[in-house]
């Protein structure tokens, strides 16, 4: 089993900064992607950003340069470091590890980005 703890979020003015973190643990295997994925309300959850083990990143269009995925293995955290917010960022924001076939989840924390 996995668990998933995020911290990070909150409440900020367009234009501005905030940063998540993510730490995993139970039974964490190599080759993982841990990543992030948003909800918005009355909108389907999707994919943020991602980065494998070995540092590979991908990244949803809307946030490419301004958001950045980061890892440290050896804490089996992901990191999101948002900047130039928008109120279109604004969802609750939920950490993913995947593992083989398994994919687990964090509680998500709530982004809200204010005009």
């Amino acid at each position: 089993q996995v668990q998933l703890v995020e911290s990070g979020g909150g409440l900020v003015q367009a234009g501005g900064s905030l940063s998540l973190s993510c730490a995993a643990s139970g039974s964490i295997f190599s080759g993982n992607v841990m990543g992030w994925y948003r909800q918005a309300p009355g909108k389907q959850r999707e994919l943020v950003a991602t980065i494998t083990s070995g540092g590979s990143t991908n990244y949803q269009d809307s946030v490419k340069g301004r958001f950045t995925v980061s890892r440290d293995n050896a804490k089996n955290t992901v990191y999101l470091q948002m900047n130039s917010l928008k109120p279109e960022d604004t969802a609750v924001y939920y950490c993913n590890i995947r593992i083989r076939f398994s994919n687990y989840w964090g509680q998500g924390t709530q982004v809200t980005v204010s005009s």
